[in-house]
Protein backbone atom coordinates (compact mmCIF):
# COMPACT_ATOMS: atom_id res chain seq x y z
CA UNK A 1 0.00 0.00 0.00
CA UNK A 2 1.33 3.37 -0.81
CA UNK A 3 0.17 6.82 0.48
CA UNK A 4 1.88 9.46 -1.27
CA UNK A 5 2.33 13.15 0.38
CA UNK A 6 3.71 16.03 -1.68
CA UNK A 7 5.53 18.64 0.09
CA UNK A 8 6.79 22.61 -0.17
CA UNK A 9 9.25 24.75 1.77
CA UNK A 10 9.00 28.38 0.41
CA UNK A 11 11.45 31.20 1.01
CA UNK A 12 11.31 35.00 0.42
CA UNK A 13 12.37 38.43 1.69
CA UNK A 14 10.42 40.06 4.04
CA UNK A 15 9.62 43.87 4.11
CA UNK A 16 8.07 46.47 6.27
CA UNK A 17 4.64 46.55 4.04
CA UNK A 18 2.81 43.71 5.88
CA UNK A 19 0.19 43.96 3.34
CA UNK A 20 2.86 42.99 0.16
CA UNK A 21 4.75 39.70 2.97
CA UNK A 22 1.33 38.50 2.90
CA UNK A 23 0.37 38.99 -0.56
CA UNK A 24 3.90 37.45 -1.60
CA UNK A 25 3.41 34.35 0.67
CA UNK A 26 -0.24 33.74 -0.55
CA UNK A 27 1.82 33.87 -4.07
CA UNK A 28 4.02 31.00 -3.15
CA UNK A 29 1.40 29.06 -1.61
CA UNK A 30 -0.80 29.29 -5.24
CA UNK A 31 2.56 28.41 -7.23
CA UNK A 32 3.28 25.65 -4.38
CA UNK A 33 -0.02 24.14 -4.68
CA UNK A 34 -0.30 24.74 -8.80
CA UNK A 35 2.96 21.99 -8.35
CA UNK A 36 1.39 19.61 -6.38
CA UNK A 37 1.95 20.17 -3.15
CA UNK A 38 -0.44 19.41 -0.52
CA UNK A 39 1.56 20.60 2.73
CA UNK A 40 2.76 23.74 2.24
CA UNK A 41 5.46 25.54 4.71
CA UNK A 42 5.98 29.14 4.60
CA UNK A 43 8.43 30.75 7.01
CA UNK A 44 8.51 32.05 10.58
CA UNK A 45 7.18 35.46 11.73
CA UNK A 46 6.82 36.24 7.73
CA UNK A 47 4.12 38.73 7.92
CA UNK A 48 6.25 41.35 9.27
CA UNK A 49 10.74 42.05 9.23
CA UNK A 50 12.26 40.20 11.76
CA UNK A 51 11.39 43.07 14.79
CA UNK A 52 13.75 40.86 17.28
CA UNK A 53 16.70 42.62 15.92
CA UNK A 54 16.33 45.17 18.73
CA UNK A 55 13.98 45.50 22.05
CA UNK A 56 11.69 48.29 21.08
CA UNK A 57 7.94 47.71 23.03
CA UNK A 58 6.66 49.30 20.00
CA UNK A 59 6.46 46.20 18.40
CA UNK A 60 4.20 44.68 20.47
CA UNK A 61 1.15 46.28 18.99
CA UNK A 62 1.94 43.63 15.94
CA UNK A 63 1.16 41.10 17.81
CA UNK A 64 -2.89 39.31 17.85
CA UNK A 65 -4.53 36.45 19.75
CA UNK A 66 -5.41 33.40 18.15
CA UNK A 67 -9.20 34.08 18.16
CA UNK A 68 -10.48 36.47 14.86
CA UNK A 69 -7.10 36.39 14.06
CA UNK A 70 -7.52 38.38 10.42
CA UNK A 71 -4.01 37.26 8.55
CA UNK A 72 -4.80 33.35 10.12
CA UNK A 73 -8.36 33.57 8.77
CA UNK A 74 -7.19 34.54 5.16
CA UNK A 75 -4.93 31.65 5.09
CA UNK A 76 -7.60 29.10 6.68
CA UNK A 77 -9.54 30.48 3.53
CA UNK A 78 -6.74 30.08 1.27
CA UNK A 79 -5.94 26.16 2.96
CA UNK A 80 -9.45 25.64 1.86
CA UNK A 81 -9.55 26.56 -1.70
CA UNK A 82 -6.35 24.47 -2.15
CA UNK A 83 -6.93 22.04 -0.29
CA UNK A 84 -3.39 22.54 1.33
CA UNK A 85 -1.98 21.92 4.93
CA UNK A 86 -0.34 25.20 6.29
CA UNK A 87 2.07 24.93 9.30
CA UNK A 88 1.20 28.97 9.94
CA UNK A 89 3.77 31.27 12.47
CA UNK A 90 2.36 34.33 13.71
CA UNK A 91 3.12 36.50 16.81
CA UNK A 92 0.62 35.48 19.55
CA UNK A 93 -0.58 37.91 21.86
CA UNK A 94 -2.53 36.10 24.90
CA UNK A 95 -4.19 38.66 27.36
CA UNK A 96 -0.38 40.20 28.92
CA UNK A 97 1.79 37.31 27.59
CA UNK A 98 3.17 37.06 24.41
CA UNK A 99 4.27 34.00 22.30
CA UNK A 100 6.31 32.89 19.21
CA UNK A 101 3.75 30.81 18.01
CA UNK A 102 2.09 28.47 15.05
CA UNK A 103 -0.87 26.90 13.83
CA UNK A 104 -1.68 23.84 12.17
CA UNK A 105 -4.39 24.86 9.12
CA UNK A 106 -5.98 21.65 7.55
CA UNK A 107 -6.62 21.01 4.28
CA UNK A 108 -10.45 21.52 5.04
CA UNK A 109 -9.90 25.49 6.41
CA UNK A 110 -10.11 24.25 9.74
CA UNK A 111 -7.79 25.77 12.51
CA UNK A 112 -5.79 23.08 14.44
CA UNK A 113 -4.07 23.32 17.85
CA UNK A 114 -1.98 25.53 19.23
CA UNK A 115 1.97 25.37 19.19
CA UNK A 116 3.87 28.14 21.00
CA UNK A 117 7.94 28.04 20.87
CA UNK A 118 9.66 26.73 23.68
CA UNK A 119 13.34 27.39 23.02
CA UNK A 120 13.87 31.76 22.77
CA UNK A 121 17.46 32.61 21.74
CA UNK A 122 18.65 35.73 23.20
CA UNK A 123 21.75 37.18 21.61
CA UNK A 124 22.97 40.15 19.48
CA UNK A 125 20.37 40.21 16.75
CA UNK A 126 17.94 37.75 18.07
CA UNK A 127 16.38 39.59 21.42
CA UNK A 128 13.60 36.90 21.33
CA UNK A 129 13.52 37.05 24.91
CA UNK A 130 12.52 40.39 25.05
CA UNK A 131 9.33 39.60 23.10
CA UNK A 132 8.01 36.20 23.59
CA UNK A 133 7.44 34.30 26.44
CA UNK A 134 8.48 30.60 26.93
CA UNK A 135 6.14 28.23 25.02
CA UNK A 136 4.02 26.45 27.34
CA UNK A 137 2.50 24.03 25.10
CA UNK A 138 4.99 21.44 24.51
CA UNK A 139 5.51 19.66 21.46
CA UNK A 140 2.45 19.13 19.26
CA UNK A 141 1.87 16.67 16.50
CA UNK A 142 -1.80 17.00 14.36
CA UNK A 143 -3.37 14.68 12.18
CA UNK A 144 -4.18 16.37 9.55
CA UNK A 145 -5.09 15.58 5.77
CA UNK A 146 -1.93 14.44 4.34
CA UNK A 147 -0.47 12.63 7.40
CA UNK A 148 0.06 13.31 11.32
CA UNK A 149 2.75 15.87 11.46
CA UNK A 150 4.98 17.74 13.79
CA UNK A 151 5.60 21.49 13.96
CA UNK A 152 8.63 23.42 16.07
CA UNK A 153 9.96 26.77 15.33
CA UNK A 154 13.28 28.00 14.53
CA UNK A 155 15.56 28.12 17.68
CA UNK A 156 14.05 25.04 19.14
CA UNK A 157 15.37 22.91 16.04
CA UNK A 158 19.16 23.34 17.31
CA UNK A 159 17.36 20.70 20.30
CA UNK A 160 17.50 17.08 19.26
CA UNK A 161 14.86 16.50 22.00
CA UNK A 162 12.23 18.22 20.93
CA UNK A 163 12.57 16.28 17.35
CA UNK A 164 12.72 12.98 19.19
CA UNK A 165 9.63 14.17 21.28
CA UNK A 166 7.62 14.61 18.11
CA UNK A 167 8.85 11.44 16.60
CA UNK A 168 7.53 9.17 19.81
CA UNK A 169 4.05 10.92 19.58
CA UNK A 170 3.99 10.00 16.34
CA UNK A 171 4.80 12.46 13.75
CA UNK A 172 5.41 11.03 10.22
CA UNK A 173 7.07 14.62 9.11
CA UNK A 174 8.83 17.05 11.02
CA UNK A 175 8.47 20.66 10.17
CA UNK A 176 10.67 23.95 10.95
CA UNK A 177 9.53 27.78 9.77
CA UNK A 178 13.13 29.75 10.35
CA UNK A 179 14.39 32.86 10.66
CA UNK A 180 18.39 32.41 10.57
CA UNK A 181 21.11 34.31 9.16
CA UNK A 182 24.12 36.27 9.58
CA UNK A 183 25.51 36.90 13.67
CA UNK A 184 25.53 40.33 14.48
CA UNK A 185 28.70 41.84 16.27
CA UNK A 186 30.05 41.27 18.71
CA UNK A 187 29.85 37.72 17.72
CA UNK A 188 32.87 36.95 15.07
CA UNK A 189 31.63 36.55 11.35
CA UNK A 190 30.36 33.30 11.16
CA UNK A 191 28.11 31.25 8.41
CA UNK A 192 26.17 28.90 10.31
CA UNK A 193 24.01 27.56 7.42
CA UNK A 194 25.99 24.39 6.81
CA UNK A 195 25.64 23.89 10.11
CA UNK A 196 22.50 24.29 11.05
CA UNK A 197 21.32 22.17 7.78
CA UNK A 198 22.89 19.17 9.23
CA UNK A 199 21.93 19.66 12.58
CA UNK A 200 18.31 19.05 11.06
CA UNK A 201 19.66 16.78 8.58
CA UNK A 202 20.87 14.77 11.85
CA UNK A 203 16.82 14.68 13.23
CA UNK A 204 15.64 13.53 10.15
CA UNK A 205 18.13 10.30 9.83
CA UNK A 206 18.02 10.00 13.79
CA UNK A 207 14.24 9.72 13.74
CA UNK A 208 13.88 8.22 10.21
CA UNK A 209 11.16 10.32 9.05
CA UNK A 210 11.38 13.77 6.15
CA UNK A 211 12.29 17.03 7.59
CA UNK A 212 11.43 20.39 5.95
CA UNK A 213 12.73 23.85 6.89
CA UNK A 214 11.86 27.12 5.61
CA UNK A 215 14.09 30.04 6.16
CA UNK A 216 13.85 33.62 4.96
CA UNK A 217 16.01 35.29 2.67
CA UNK A 218 17.40 39.22 2.50
CA UNK A 219 19.52 41.49 4.67
CA UNK A 220 17.12 43.78 7.10
CA UNK A 221 18.45 46.62 8.86
CA UNK A 222 17.74 47.36 12.50
CA UNK A 223 18.17 50.20 14.57
CA UNK A 224 21.96 48.81 16.06
CA UNK A 225 22.29 45.64 14.05
CA UNK A 226 21.79 43.93 10.57
CA UNK A 227 20.98 40.34 9.38
CA UNK A 228 21.33 38.78 5.86
CA UNK A 229 19.28 35.60 6.19
CA UNK A 230 20.23 32.90 4.64
CA UNK A 231 17.59 31.25 3.09
CA UNK A 232 19.01 27.55 2.20
CA UNK A 233 15.47 26.01 2.80
CA UNK A 234 15.62 22.58 2.06
CA UNK A 235 13.77 19.45 2.58
CA UNK A 236 15.68 16.16 3.74
CA UNK A 237 14.56 12.61 3.17
CA UNK A 238 14.29 9.77 5.63
CA UNK A 239 18.14 9.25 6.27
CA UNK A 240 18.57 12.55 6.11
CA UNK A 241 19.72 13.28 3.07
CA UNK A 242 19.12 16.37 1.34
CA UNK A 243 16.52 15.81 -1.72
CA UNK A 244 15.29 19.63 -2.76
CA UNK A 245 17.94 22.45 -2.01
CA UNK A 246 16.21 26.28 -2.81
CA UNK A 247 20.11 27.67 -2.59
CA UNK A 248 20.43 31.00 -0.54
CA UNK A 249 20.03 34.19 -1.67
CA UNK A 250 16.21 33.91 -4.06
CA UNK A 251 12.81 33.55 -3.42
CA UNK A 252 11.92 29.87 -3.93
CA UNK A 253 9.75 27.25 -3.96
CA UNK A 254 10.70 23.44 -3.43
CA UNK A 255 8.98 19.94 -3.44
CA UNK A 256 9.30 16.64 -2.69
CA UNK A 257 6.95 13.48 -2.66
CA UNK A 258 7.33 11.06 0.13
CA UNK A 259 5.52 7.72 0.22
CA UNK A 260 4.47 8.00 4.33
CA UNK A 261 3.78 4.11 4.55
CA UNK A 262 7.16 3.12 2.74
CA UNK A 263 9.34 5.67 5.14
CA UNK A 264 6.76 3.64 8.03
CA UNK A 265 8.28 0.54 6.66
CA UNK A 266 11.49 1.57 6.46
CA UNK A 267 11.48 3.27 10.50
CA UNK A 268 10.02 0.09 11.73
CA UNK A 269 12.63 -2.05 10.08
CA UNK A 270 15.65 0.23 11.13
CA UNK A 271 14.65 -0.72 14.93
CA UNK A 272 15.62 2.49 16.16
CA UNK A 273 12.84 2.94 18.03
CA UNK A 274 12.44 -0.77 19.17
CA UNK A 275 15.64 -0.47 20.76
CA UNK A 276 15.59 2.56 22.69
CA UNK A 277 16.33 2.65 26.42
CA UNK A 278 14.08 5.46 28.14
CA UNK A 279 15.25 4.03 31.18
CA UNK A 280 19.05 5.26 30.61
CA UNK A 281 17.86 8.88 29.35
CA UNK A 282 17.77 10.67 33.00
CA UNK A 283 20.40 12.89 32.40
CA UNK A 284 18.47 14.32 29.35
CA UNK A 285 15.32 15.50 31.54
CA UNK A 286 18.24 17.73 33.55
CA UNK A 287 19.85 20.73 33.45
CA UNK A 288 23.26 19.47 34.63
CA UNK A 289 23.24 15.84 34.10
CA UNK A 290 21.47 14.59 37.03
CA UNK A 291 24.84 15.03 39.35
Amino acid sequence: MARPVTVAATQMACGGDAAANLDRAEALVRRAAGEGAQVILLQELFETLYFCQDQDAGYFKLARPVDGNPVIARFADLARELSVVLPFSFFEAAHNAHFNSLVMIDADGRVLDLYRKSHIPDGPGYQEKYYFNPGDTGFRVWDTAYGRFGCAICWDQWFPEAARAMALSGAEMLFYPTAIGSEPPPAPPVDSSAHWRRVMQGHAGANLMPLIASNRVGREVGAASEISFYGTSFIADETGAVVADAGGADQAVIIATFDLDAVRARRLGWGVFRDRRPDLYGAISTADGGR
